[in-house]
């Protein structure tokens, strides 16, 4: 899947024109306007830009959160910009993974039911054992029937990569991934997603206010004011 994607000319992100408008009446907000974006396949990617910029919204609209107001948005060789709710739903499921800074982990689970879960729904063969094997390869091996309560924020972060990894996406979003977190565990959780994006194959796309982070990128996209400003090498 990963490896027929990353060898295919077509691009993992082909966005044109994009503009995301909220409200209605007299006073709409417009949040993205005009965006212009292409990632290729297997590349990095950091969307740097201060805060109201549009970077999250931009984001969402590109992992199929959110649906544009207007223009063309190819993810993964889908169409995006055709689809309603559930079918972008469904075009997420096995395509993308979603890292936040908010970790987002269900409280009364375990670290391998909040990985697992998600699997089973998706209807993957074995679940359980491809969540073990996620969570071992980000180092919880020794944690996976730990509550999120019990786990310090490295580790439940750890948790929501393994989570966004296990499904073995093409293309990985990840919106302040180190926001929570302290300077030495931010560093770690750095390190291990461009591990794990590694050893997949995958696409990257991460949002970050910190100039150091984006220096792992291949590439610089800075954003300001709903748009994109310049790029960068």
């Amino acid at each position: 899947m990963t490896d027929a994607l990353s060898a295919s000319p077509e691009p993992a992100i082909a966005a044109h024109n994009v503009t995301l408008t909220l409200g209605t009446g007299k006073a709409p907000v417009e949040i993205l306007r005009g965006v212009d974006l292409t990632v290729d396949a297997g590349a990095s990617v950091a969307l740097l830009g201060p805060s109201g910029s549009g970077k999250s919204s931009l984001m969402a609209v590109l992992a199929g959160l959110e649906r544009a107001s207007g223009g063309t948005i190819r993810v993964a060789g889908l169409d995006f910009g055709t689809m309603d709710e559930d079918a972008l739903a469904r075009a997420r499921r096995g395509r993308i993974g979603i890292v936040l800074q908010a970790f987002h982990l269900l409280p009364t689970m375990t670290a391998l039911e909040n990985v697992a879960v998600p699997l089973e729904l998706a209807g993957h063969a074995d679940p359980f054992g491809r969540a073990q094997a996620e969570l071992e390869a980000v180092g919880l091996g020794h944690r996976l029937t730990h509550y999120p309560a019990q786990l310090s924020g490295g580790e439940q972060q750890r948790v929501a990569i393994a989570r966004a990894m296990a499904g073995e996406p093409a293309i990985i979003f990840a919106d302040e991934p180190t926001g929570n977190l302290d300077t030495a565990t931010g560093h770690a959780i750095i390190d291990l997603i461009f591990a794990r994006r590694a050893a997949l194959g995958a696409t990257l796309l991460i949002i970050t206010h910190d100039p150091a982070l984006a220096d792992h990128c291949d590439r610089v996209v800075v954003m300001h004011d709903g748009r994109i400003e310049e790029r960068a090498a």
